[in-house]
């Protein structure tokens, strides 16, 4: 049987919970394109089966920041996944300030495993600054998701290199998603 993951492309396109911007780019914009170029990734691969919260770039999920998770939430219970994936770009007032990092709602669980696969690919295939796993049981995503999840921060948007590549790699950044799930489940 397929394993069932949930991307979450992080943010809405306009209005209600939009992401950050820097050097031109919209977190919303990377979000959606890295989850589609993951979701057809695992969609090719029989062991795994894919769905995203947003199937169009201009897909507005909730009517405020809350609604806009629980929605998100939602879909992946009620499907429901086995995994839980929400992808973002991180941002900082210091423009210095770069690498990965990936959220979890508690360490030495399931998500912690996935996430730290996870974070090496990234790290591995982009060349980010490896910022390591962090627990972060307040984010909604995490707590209230009923199966394993990761909340994974690509690379800074307002760092001009991490910028770079969140703009230039997109398919590889959702590359070594999938290689860190490859790699959490034995499947290389």
């Amino acid at each position: 049987m397929a394993i069932k993951i949930f991307i979450d492309q992080g943010h809405n396109p306009m209005g209600v919970n939009a992401g950050a911007e820097g050097f031109g780019l919209r977190e919303q914009d990377i979000t959606y394109n890295v989850g589609k170029y993951l979701a057809d990734l695992l969609e090719k691969n029989p062991n795994f089966e894919a769905r995203t919260s947003r199937t169009s770039p201009d897909q507005i999920l909730g009517t405020n920041n809350t609604t806009s998770l629980a929605e998100r939430v939602n879909m992946a219970n009620s499907w429901p996944a086995d995994y839980f994936l929400s992808i973002h770009t991180n941002a900082n007032e210091n423009p210095a300030i770069n690498g990965t990092e990936v959220y979890v709602y508690k360490e030495y669980s399931q998500g912690y495993y996935l996430a730290e696969n996870i974070l090496n690919a990234i790290v591995k295939r982009l060349g980010t600054k490896d910022n390591g796993v962090r627990v972060r049981p307040s984010l909604y995503v995490l707590r209230n998701t009923d199966m394993p999840s990761a909340l994974i921060e690509l690379a800074y948007i307002t760092n001009q290199s991490d910028a770079e590549k969140l703009k230039d790699d997109q398919y590889q950044f959702a590359y070594a998603i999938y290689e860190g799930l490859l790699d959490y489940f034995g499947l290389r």
